[in-house]
């Protein structure tokens, strides 16, 4: 078998987190008597998007994103909020957000039998794993790796070095990682020198330097890499 360990990512790769991030937004927004607006939505995703890009270099916690960006956002606009508060209601409506991927559920059944799965995530732990049990997809996890609890993140050599102590009879070179962000889960591959699959729907750029083992548009393609049969 050309792999054994396969490491799944959750947000956009088996869990449709756009979905889930504008149901909470709606949401936060409504509770909040406020218009969510397409400018003021698009200025929260590249406020957003900064945040975690500065989270995943180490630079800050994942609590300054969550008490910072509502704060920013609407400084940007004029208006002063509560960017902690926010930040705590817009994670609880996150929490309840658990839409499956396409048909990644009987992706993962198919795949069980035959390899070790974890999740790899850096998300907010008691967010994800809420997902993850009310998807119904967490059963099928030998174990669920959070940066959160690990102290490190993707795309950091440290988190994955954590994950492979972790992980019985481990094999480097028959480990596998599937996700959907060059930054994280692709370049956290490669510095943590084991193969990737890029799931990229939306047939994004590649980031210089950033290059994955396999590329893929639907995660269903997981089979033809894996030699399995869907």
């Amino acid at each position: 078998m050309k792999f054994k360990t396969l490491l799944f990512d959750v947000d956009d790769t088996l869990l449709d987190f756009r979905a889930t991030e504008k149901q909470a937004l709606y949401t936060l927004f409504s509770e909040e008597q406020l218009e969510l607006t397409q400018e003021v939505e698009q200025q929260y995703q590249l406020i957003n998007r900064n945040l975690w890009k500065q989270f995943e270099l180490g630079n800050i916690n994942k609590e300054t994103i969550s008490n910072t960006r509502f704060k920013v956002l609407f400084e940007q606009f004029g208006k002063k909020v509560d960017g902690e508060e926010m930040g705590l209601k817009y994670q609880q409506f996150l929490s309840e957000g658990h839409d499956l991927l396409g048909n990644s559920r009987q992706i993962l059944e198919q795949l069980k039998p035959h390899y070790d799965l974890y999740v790899v995530t850096n998300g907010i732990a008691k967010i994800q794993y809420k997902r993850l049990d009310d998807s119904k997809i967490r059963p099928f996890f030998n174990d669920i790796f959070v940066s959160e609890e690990i102290g490190y993140q993707k795309p950091m050599k440290e988190y994955f070095d954590y994950v492979f102590e972790r992980i019985p009879a481990f094999e480097q070179e028959k480990a596998l990682i599937i996700g959907d962000s060059l930054n994280s889960d692709i370049a956290g591959g490669q510095k943590a020198d084991i193969q990737t699959v890029w799931l990229n729907p939306s047939k994004q750029e590649k980031s210089s330097g950033i290059e994955p083992t396999y590329e893929i548009r639907q995660l269903d393609e997981l089979f033809t890499i894996l030699n399995v049969d869907a």
